[in-house]
């Protein structure tokens, strides 16, 4: 008989969101599953309405009533691109577990987040070496602060290491994804 842990079966998904504080590499491995998979990756920064992107350019953080509208916008575009190929990679910071359960409602179906996991220490070092069209280094406090680390007991989520590479990362989430073969990435 094993002793080793049994791996946690997710609920079958179509849209997969790539999800971590800012500078985590939500974006950069967002595209690389979706080339890996076939599928088509959208990065949530995208459907930020031009008042999120002023308020973060200034260095305010997003209230809850700035996000709402951009979640909706995200998880219509995901579920949109989910019906061609069965499935969508999306990068979305998904920092609350309320945001998380209505991306979820949103789509009426099943979404798998894959988690970025990493310290402050690591994630600001990665922050500091690039430079981001509206995310100022100064809002990675409130990133941490709004950041309700996801429960894999309870949430469909994936967690995975910021440290391990883009390729392992890759790998460990279509190793997890036991279902992406019946998805239509052939189409």
């Amino acid at each position: 008989m094993s002793t080793a842990p049994s791996q946690r079966s997710f609920e079958p998904a179509r849209i997969v969101i790539v999800m971590g504080v800012s500078s985590s590499g939500k974006s950069t491995v967002g595209a690389a599953l979706g080339r890996a998979l076939h599928a088509p990756f959208l990065d949530g920064d995208q459907y930020h309405p031009q008042a999120n992107v002023e308020k973060m350019r200034a260095g305010t953080p997003l209230t809850d009533e700035d996000r709402w509208p951009w979640l909706e916008a995200l998880t219509a575009a995901l579920k949109q691109a989910a019906q061609k190929k069965d499935i969508a990679i999306g990068a979305c910071s998904a920092l609350r577990r309320s945001y998380r359960d209505f991306i979820a409602e949103k789509a009426g179906e099943p979404v798998l987040f894959i988690y970025l996991d990493g310290s402050r220490e690591v994630i600001g070092e990665r922050m500091a070496k690039r430079k981001h069209e509206y995310m100022p280094t100064s809002l990675l406090d409130s990133q941490f602060a709004t950041l309700e680390v996801p429960d894999p007991e309870t949430e469909n989520v994936l967690p995975v290491p910021v440290t391990d590479s883009v390729d392992k990362i890759v790998r460990t989430v279509i190793s997890a994804l036991g279902d992406v073969k019946s998805f239509k990435r052939w189409q």
